[in-house]
């Protein structure tokens, strides 16, 4: 073992010696009798990057792809064939509906823009298959109310892609630090990114290529003119297709303390921001923003900048979590206890790698090294759920009452920044009218919005 690997292994060999104590790395799916029946719904970056940490803790067999771009798509397939045990290429499918009624899978991976979410996991659930549906789970409030009455209707275990609940430092902090009572009565938490990760230009308008099936992949959202290639991050600068940075990375940060703290629904989410420093490009999701999600006796405050510098340099997209006793910040790569007064040390927390026991991470490209173990974790956490008729740790209402309080916090800013109160039996912002009407976005013809009471 070289002096950098094992300087990573002994740094998070405390958190695995915690995980153990949980029974998390005693789950073993590659023994169980003949192989699970896998789908991939988006065979782009993190698409692929799920699907391959799930074949490296489970006997696999994926039976389908699906994308509109048929570039990647194939690309795709070549590689599922070299890492998958039966080293078969998968069925390639541009419509994902044709890929679930020919290869009937028993589980979907969904990795496309959020704006396809809630169509692909209904469908999915429809099909009879347990999903593994990335965040943020719609990119409506609406929309994530049908994909919960439809995963409890349809009696389906759907794994949300907020993997800080499997994140091995994580647990750990939360473990010795939120649950033994050391930081005393929490009574406010700030959660932010300040990452410059908002794509903006003026590219301009050209013909779509022959390889891109661009009406299917615009499916539901608005029919943008085509500027290029939207994958990776192009799309996401657009609120026709997403939730902006709030959507995006608040998403993961506001759910890690929901969770850490047992929270459920925000009473008021208020926020404030837009466009204030770059201009310049076609961008139009916020490049400032601000928003408070209140809970009795606590609030969590939201900031993000794609500008300039971050309040914290040690935590540039991180919670911290304030009591009367002391302080717990927190991230995907360390975690920190800062006690107030005397008798209590201060604690830190390092990222777990696991190259030494899967070596193909280390070639794999584009892969979030930091995220790969609370990945497979989380991929075993959504197998146990299903084996075992329990929810798994990062279950669709929980992903859909993040997703809708970062929907909400958008909302309010559209309205100038005035206080929403979500009512989830009403499914309406209590004494609003105007903003009721946008928890649904329009689709565009000829798809149909999902209705909760419809599923």
């Amino acid at each position: 073992m070289n002096q950098f690997n094992r300087r990573d292994f002994l740094k998070g060999s405390s958190a695995l010696m915690t995980l153990a104590s949980f029974g998390l790395l005693g789950m073993d799916f590659k023994d169980q009798t003949g192989p699970i029946r896998v789908a991939l719904i988006g065979t782009g970056w993190y698409g692929k990057s799920d699907l391959f940490r799930l074949i490296q803790v489970a006997d696999v067999e994926v039976v389908g792809l699906a994308d509109p771009d048929r570039r990647i798509l194939e690309a795709a397939g070549k590689l599922v064939s070299e890492r998958q045990k039966s080293k078969k290429v998968p069925a390639l499918y541009e419509d994902y509906q044709e890929l679930l009624k020919k290869e009937k899978p028993e589980y979907v991976l969904i990795g496309s823009p959020d704006h396809w979410h809630a169509l692909m996991a209904i469908d999915a659930l429809k099909a009879g298959a347990h999903v593994y549906l990335q965040k943020p789970i719609s990119v409506d409030v609406i929309e994530g109310e049908a994909i919960l009455a439809a995963a409890r209707k349809y009696d389906r275990k759907v794994q949300i892609g907020t993997q800080r609940k499997s994140t091995p430092h994580l647990i750990q902090a939360k473990k010795e630090i939120i649950d033994t009572g050391k930081l005393g009565k929490i009574s406010h938490a700030e959660v932010c990114c300040y990452f410059h990760m908002r794509a903006n230009g003026n590219p301009p308008v050209e013909p779509v290529p022959d390889f891109f099936n661009y009406e299917l992949w615009t499916g539901p959202a608005p029919l943008r003119p085509y500027d290029g290639l939207p994958h990776i991050r192009w799309w996401r600068t657009f609120m026709e297709y997403g939730n902006g940075i709030t959507g995006d990375m608040c998403v993961h940060m506001l759910d890690t303390v929901r969770w850490m703290l047992q929270l459920g629904w925000p009473t008021q989410v208020t926020s404030t921001g837009g466009i204030y420093v770059q201009k310049e490009g076609k961008s139009n999701i916020s490049d400032t923003q601000t928003a408070i999600f209140q809970f009795p006796e606590l609030e969590v405050v939201w900031q993000h900048r794609t500008w300039g510098n971050p309040a914290d340099p040690e935590y540039p997209w991180a919670f911290k979590i304030y009591g009367e006793k002391g302080m717990l910040a927190g991230s995907t790569m360390q975690a920190d206890f800062f006690p107030y007064g005397e008798g209590e040390e201060p604690k830190h927390y390092d990222v777990v790698y696991e190259k030494e026991q899967y070596p193909e991470d280390v070639t794999e490209e584009r892969i979030e090294l930091n995220a790969a173990p609370a990945t497979r974790l989380h991929m075993k956490d959504w197998l146990k759920a299903i084996e075992t008729d329990t929810l798994p740790v990062a279950d669709v209402e929980n992903g859909h009452i993040s997703t809708a309080s970062c929907i909400l916090a958008n909302i309010s800013m559209e309205l100038g920044g005035r206080p929403l109160k979500y009512d989830p039996k009403t499914r309406t912002v209590v004494g609003d009218p105007e903003a009721t009407t946008k928890l649904r976005r329009p689709y565009r013809a000829p798809y149909i919005h999902p209705e909760p009471d419809q599923v």
